[in-house]
């Protein structure tokens, strides 16, 4: 047997390793209503707003003659072809949406899907971040997606709990302050 296939060590302890919470199983795309509806009205507009827009203009610039120096017709058929991606990503998802309501947890110290928390780093830094879909995260409002490693560390906690953030570059314990939800 070729040594490539053979175990370097035989230490058991590998098992004792700290690692990342497991993804979640089933493949699904949990998202808010509210991300749930600005997906669809994207959707929406550029069925039936942009891709028309574009197609006049791609109409107009091909009926002007010579279509291989015709900027327009270039650009115009470069981003029809951008919106039609587009539109076919934003199908897929919206198929495998899985809306999830926050609101529905209103009132528990549980860290759900759509929670706001509140954690304490081991400096003691207190930092907020709202557990969000994929599609509808935005980091620079303080979102994480709910793949993301804080929210799979931070997902069935509670107020109280002490929990080990893996990092690329370390392990940090992280103290879970507030967990809230939006109001029904």
């Amino acid at each position: 047997m070729s040594k490539a296939f053979t175990k370097e060590t035989d230490n058991e302890d590998d098992d004792d390793e700290i690692r990342l919470p497991p993804l979640p199983a089933g493949g699904k795309n949990y998202i808010t209503p509210q991300g749930f509806a600005t997906l669809r009205h994207e959707l929406k507009d550029l069925i039936e707003v942009e891709r028309p827009k574009m197609v006049e203009i791609v109409h107009w610039a091909a009926s002007n003659g010579d279509r291989s120096e015709n900027g327009d017709y270039h650009y115009g058929k470069k981003r029809l072809r951008e919106i039609d991606r587009r539109i076919r990503f934003l199908i897929k998802r919206l198929e495998i949406a899985e809306v999830a309501d926050p609101s529905l947890h209103c009132g528990t110290t549980r860290v759900f899907f759509g929670a706001t928390v509140t954690y304490a780093d081991a400096q003691g830094e207190l930092r907020t971040v709202k557990i969000m879909g994929i599609d509808e995260a935005n980091s620079a409002q303080g979102e994480v997606s709910w793949i993301s490693p804080i929210a799979r560390t931070l997902l069935k906690a509670e107020e109280g709990d002490v929990l080990k953030l893996v990092m690329p570059d370390r392990v940090e314990e992280i103290e879970v302050i507030k967990v809230s939800y939006p109001s029904p």
